[in-house]
């Protein structure tokens, strides 16, 4: 991991594992709304029982929060993992009714709480793209 990396792999990492803690035990009616409108960007977790959808979101929230955490982790791995995270919620947040204006890009007063994710989108893709440097420090 590149001194670069660290801002970026410890606030996203942070927000994530933290968002991940905070669904343990969701109560069925909570995990059942998350899995609607999961369900948008993932259609197959729908036939999931709401209560084994929210325990999977959170592990698996909390699974990639550490992967970005932990430093023995490849960047443009744990890039990839974000990316497909970010890029899930971003299209569930083209693909929800009333989360866009009119033009469907911009967020509606309802859609800015995930189209503010978008921050995430732009992390992973630079640490996908970041290149390891050559000998004598030429990229």
């Amino acid at each position: 991991m590149r001194m670069s990396h660290i801002p970026l792999r410890v606030t996203t990492g942070a927000f994530i594992l933290n968002s991940g803690f905070g669904k343990r035990n969701l109560d069925r009616n909570s995990a059942a709304g998350l899995q609607r409108m999961a369900a948008k960007a993932i259609p197959p977790v729908s036939r999931m029982e709401p209560e084994v959808f929210g325990n999977v979101l959170s592990y698996s929230e909390m699974a990639l929060g550490a992967a970005l955490l932990a430093p023995f982790l490849p960047s443009r791995l744990v890039g990839v993992g974000l990316g497909i995270f970010s890029g899930s919620m971003l299209t569930m947040y083209l693909r929800t009714p009333g989360m866009t204006e009119g033009d469907g890009i911009r967020p509606s007063e309802k859609g800015t709480a995930l189209a503010k994710d978008v921050w995430m989108f732009g992390i992973a893709i630079a640490l996908m793209l970041d290149r390891k440097r050559k000998s004598g420090g030429h990229q």
